[in-house]
């Protein structure tokens, strides 16, 4: 069983529609069956974004991230334009980060999930973890820089 999210995320996630919420919540689960050491840092600016990384730092060290918004969710590899992608599943034009759009329990029963997750698990280096299944919350500072972006 995967750990239970933070109070805080659910108090974001309760803002929107019960569908989004337990999408977003499912994929947090899959990233975390994937993944279970990974830590996570909580982010609510536009969206709720839950940022996954093995040090604590989602910016520098994250290897995915879960963004949610009022019709569907995200998720998006930090170095996703980097992973193998025959098919051409990922979306996004960026220099770096690519996302599966996840719109229904359909999206995120895809094999194609699981896989880039673990592909983006490998490209991080495995450095000793941070108190596993600590959820981390982004200071007011950080909030408020990333409101400015």
């Amino acid at each position: 069983m995967v750990r239970p999210p933070d109070p805080v995320l659910l108090g974001y996630l309760a803002s929107y529609d019960p569908h989004i919420s337990r999408l977003a919540l499912a994929l947090r689960e899959t990233v975390l069956e994937e993944a279970p050491e990974a830590v996570e840092s909580i982010l609510r600016t536009y969206a709720t974004v839950i940022g996954f990384s093995f040090t604590g730092k989602p910016l520098k060290d994250g290897f995915c991230h879960i963004v949610t918004y009022s019709t569907h969710v995200n998720l998006g590899f930090n170095r996703g334009a980097l992973l193998p992608d025959p098919d051409r599943l990922l979306a996004g034009k960026g220099k770096l980060i690519r996302h599966i759009t996840i719109r229904d329990g359909n999206d995120l029963d895809r094999q194609a999930v699981r896989r880039f997750l673990q592909a983006a698990v490998d490209q991080v280096s495995q450095a000793a973890p941070r108190e596993p299944g600590r959820a981390r919350k982004a200071s007011p500072e950080r909030r408020r820089r990333s409101k400015v972006r």
